[in-house]
């Protein structure tokens, strides 16, 4: 990658590999040393973005989800799209009731091995899969039968077609947490989905805002600000407080794409937006692609042949391991599985006693979100069966936090213990990373008070030198302006009707005589002092 190649450069080219024309609803993902999450700018260069050294890893991920993903134009794009969503729905983002989890994850299962065959698929066959961070006995019956009895001779890609339009209609599909905490300190998860922005707080939905009522979203420092117009003229600001400014200002580039995606009708609408107020400058963003009615009329101008698409069906994946496989952490060395860490790119679960760990539970639904339990196994009914709050954290992939070695390896072996694989990429992922910057990480996390200033502060300092050097000079110019105008109305002849308004006044007159006047002459004097002087040497 040449060190000027822009961003575009490489979505382009990873677009050209997997022969993706509809393109529009992918990014490309990445982590910086200090845990903060980051979609790669196109408009800017690939290498200054990252603040590590190479090789880089990044990820292709869905970044706008696609308002109806059944009605996408190629195949590819929605395989892509079930990847992604089958990816929410192991990493707890996407919720659901009990019923609704056994019937995706049967789609899942129809998808990737095909029809039952009793003499393939042994009794519990389903089990050897992970579709859910943890699920019950009962449920992976209930995944079976239905995959027995009621989708049979279903393709591929019917059943995939089948499992986005059911994860359509759940409200928390297209849901990317972003931990916060409101005015009161409570926790929250904010989201931007293709239908408006949501905030998931105490097990419920407790506001959902359509894209048209949101007006304006800006940010300063850790806090985020949305202002929103309802019916009736009805004002509102929701004001939440991100873990970190890096993670705030994410939060607002993010809401600023998904409002131009969503909203605008074509991308000539799009505008640079501020954060800042009249004498701080802040932080400026453009979005840069197209908007979604944009991308359905390009997508229906499509006309060729459907690529041919290799499914990872018969091969380990992340949330459904291999029948033939079988467990992947079998395959792992002992000595390299404990290497592994919290990778906040592929999203693994944090600490049980993470402070994001609040379970999310839609509020329409009458039944309890399903992600049930592997360890401690229950036939509990379904109107129970949820998920529990060590088992759920919508933000297990956002975390900023470094973890210590002695805490990684008590989170491996809970994972272990509750029948959760770990997984090869994500060994790789960690080996990829910069070994460096995650000693430093775990160095700042045990020893806080340790060492200067790191770069996230050297930062803030940096913007309020620069904010304050900013006043001072609009202040001065501000000062250089009205002694301009006074000299105009003191001295010139311009015998306007607004300036012979100003000069007919007392208070003008008083001014004039009493202090100009003296002023001047003092000025004048000092002047031709000087000049003598200058004469005389």
């Amino acid at each position: 990658l040449q060190r000027d190649a822009k961003g575009q450069y490489l979505f382009d080219l990873l677009c050209h590999h997997l022969n993706l024309l509809e393109k529009d609803y992918f990014g490309i993902r990445f982590v910086d040393p200090d845990k903060q999450r980051h979609w790669l700018e196109f408009t800017k260069s690939v290498v200054k973005q990252m603040r590590a050294q190479p090789p880089f890893t990044m990820c292709f991920r869905v970044k706008f989800y696609p308002t109806d993903p059944a009605a996408l134009k190629e195949e590819i794009t929605r395989y892509l799209v079930f990847l992604q969503i089958k990816r929410d729905l192991y990493h707890g983002r996407l919720l659901c009731k009990t019923s609704d989890a056994a019937l995706l994850a049967a789609y899942i299962l129809q998808a990737e091995i095909g029809d039952y065959d009793p003499g393939k698929h042994p009794e519990g066959y389903s089990s050897k899969f992970q579709f859910f961070p943890k699920h019950s006995e009962k449920l992976e019956r209930k995944i079976a039968e239905i995959h027995k009895s009621e989708l049979s001779g279903q393709t591929p890609a019917t059943s995939e077609l089948n499992f986005l339009r059911k994860a359509q209609t759940l409200e928390t599909y297209g849901v990317d947490p972003h931990p916060c905490k409101d005015v009161s300190g409570n926790a929250a998860f904010l989201a931007f989905t293709p239908f408006g922005f949501v905030v998931l707080q105490g097990n419920k939905r407790v506001h959902f805002i359509k894209w048209n009522e949101v007006t304006k979203m800006k940010f300063e420092g850790k806090t985020f600000y949305l202002y929103v117009s309802q019916k009736e003229e009805k004002k509102i600001v929701l004001t939440y407080f991100a873990p970190t400014p890096e993670a705030c200002k994410h939060l607002w580039k993010c809401g600023i794409e998904n409002q131009a995606f969503y909203k605008l009708e074509k991308s000539s609408q799009v505008r640079t937006v501020s954060s800042s107020n009249l004498f701080f400058k802040g932080s400026r963003f453009r979005y840069s692609g197209r908007v979604a009615k944009e991308v359905m009329e390009s997508s229906a101008k499509i006309k060729r042949e459907p690529p041919e698409i290799h499914r990872a069906g018969l091969v380990p994946s992340r949330s459904c391991p291999s029948i033939t496989h079988g467990p992947r952490l079998s395959s792992v060395p002992r000595t390299r599985r404990r290497a592994v860490h919290i990778s906040i790119m592929e999203g693994l679960e944090s600490l049980r006693d993470s402070a994001h760990s609040t379970p999310v539970r839609s509020a329409s639904h009458g039944d309890a979100f399903a992600g049930p339990g592997r360890s401690g196994r229950t036939d509990s009914s379904e109107r129970v069966a949820v998920i529990a709050d060590e088992s759920y954290s919508p933000a297990d992939s956002v975390l900023p936090t470094p973890v210590a070695e002695h805490s990684l390896e008590l989170m491996l072996l809970s994972r272990q213990a509750n029948g959760a694989p770990c997984s090869i990429e994500e060994e790789k992922e960690s080996e990829a990373g910069t070994p460096a910057a995650e000693a430093e990480g775990e160095l700042r996390a045990l020893c806080p008070g340790a060492g200067g200033l790191g770069p996230a502060q050297a930062q803030q300092v940096n913007k309020f030198l620069l904010s304050v050097l900013r006043l001072l000079l609009v202040t001065v110019g501000l000062l250089f302006v009205l002694l301009l105008l006074l000299i105009v109305l003191t001295e010139s002849d311009l015998d306007t009707a607004f300036f012979r308004d100003i000069r007919q006044t007392p208070e003008f007159e008083q001014f004039h005589y009493q202090y100009f006047c003296p002023l001047r002459r003092w000025f004048a004097c000092k002047l031709r002092a000087v000049v003598n002087l200058l004469i005389d040497t």
